[in-house]
């Protein structure tokens, strides 16, 4: 299933989805976690010296590959050249899985130990100087759409991507390709100011969504924050010496975080794989496509010089298919 972590800077959203990731490795889940983030911190939150989360490979620096290797043999796809981000799969083209080698794996994702287990670490890269007047965060975020678009996935296996802060992930069509989004907020009128903006933009969409209250620090809190967002509070998180240590570099076995704060984990985890029973695939395409579309008529055939509404493959529904194998 696909998770997204989302929520306003500052919020704690990164410190929580490692931890979700830490708990998921625990319960021995097969994890690939992404850092979609502009500011990119999931490296360290894992346990990531700076040089190792220096050294994570930038997704956005290997679209070429990431392009060629999902085309497949897909006749819809006349080149790599005619691919954005929202380029919707179809018969030929090779999809992921979470649990697989691949290409894509192999140029972008470096394999993370914790404490009770591995999981996989993708990186869109960081949005450098270089970037400054040339391009936006988004061009880099496509990449992880791209693969998300094309990803096959089981009820036992996620997907954590931990998202770019405040209301930019409604840039895209991406919000829409996750089982559940847990936005994570703190019990003021800021931390809750984005939960109304994610909260409007999905309504038409039948997102999955659920508060995750952070910085607690009391029942007062606790009511503020259910009184702002009603049964979508799912679970509170307060203070934590645990985080506290992991934040200085020193993070105790994952088994020593308070009991409170590994029930609300498993509150998560319960939330998700609730909300991935209720998938619906053919939703789940037609969604896809309707982005596509969106995209190609206001930016994308123009860039492309082709029709890219002639990429969308009909009665295509992404699903329980094999992937396409890799040429010898």
């Amino acid at each position: 299933m696909k998770i997204a972590f989302v929520g306003k800077g500052g919020s704690g959203k990164t410190t929580l989805s490692s931890l979700f990731i830490r708990h998921l490795a625990a319960n021995e889940a097969p994890v690939v976690a992404v850092d979609a983030d502009i500011n990119q911190h999931l490296g360290a939150a894992l346990g990531l010296d700076e040089a190792q989360a220096a050294a994570l490979p930038a997704m956005g620096a290997q679209l070429p590959l990431i392009k060629d290797y999902l085309r497949g043999t897909n006749p819809r796809i006349a080149s790599i050249d005619t691919m954005i981000k929202t380029t919707p799969p179809g018969r030929g083209s090779r999809l992921l899985r979470i649990v697989e080698d691949n290409p894509v794996y192999e140029a972008c994702a470096r394999t993370v130990r914790l404490d009770d287990g591995d999981i996989r670490l993708m990186a869109t890269g960081s949005f450098t100087e270089s970037d400054l007047g040339v391009s936006c965060y988004h061009s880099k975020v496509g990449a992880v759409e791209l693969c998300l678009n094309h990803l096959v996935d089981g009820d036992d296996e996620y997907v954590v991507v931990d998202m770019t802060a405040g209301s930019d992930s409604f840039a895209s069509g991406m919000f829409t390709r996750f089982d559940m989004t847990f936005l994570v907020a703190e019990p003021t009128r800021k931390g809750v100011s984005v939960y109304r903006q994610y909260k409007d933009y999905a309504r038409d969409y039948g997102i999955g969504l659920k508060v995750v209250g952070n910085k607690v620090q009391g029942q007062d809190d606790v009511d503020f924050l259910h009184d702002e967002v009603g049964d979508d509070l799912l679970v509170t998180f307060g203070h934590s010496d645990w985080v506290r240590a992991m934040e200085k570099g020193r993070p105790p076995h994952f088994e020593l975080l308070e009991a409170v704060n590994r029930m609300a984990l498993q509150k998560l985890q319960s939330a998700a794989e609730d909300s991935y029973t209720d998938r619906d695939p053919e939703r789940y395409m037609r969604q896809m496509v309707h982005f596509h579309l969106r995209n190609a008529e206001s930016w994308g055939n123009a860039k492309t010089g082709a029709d890219l509404a002639a990429q969308v493959d009909p009665g295509f529904v992404l699903g329980d298919h094999a992937p396409v194998s890799q040429p010898s």
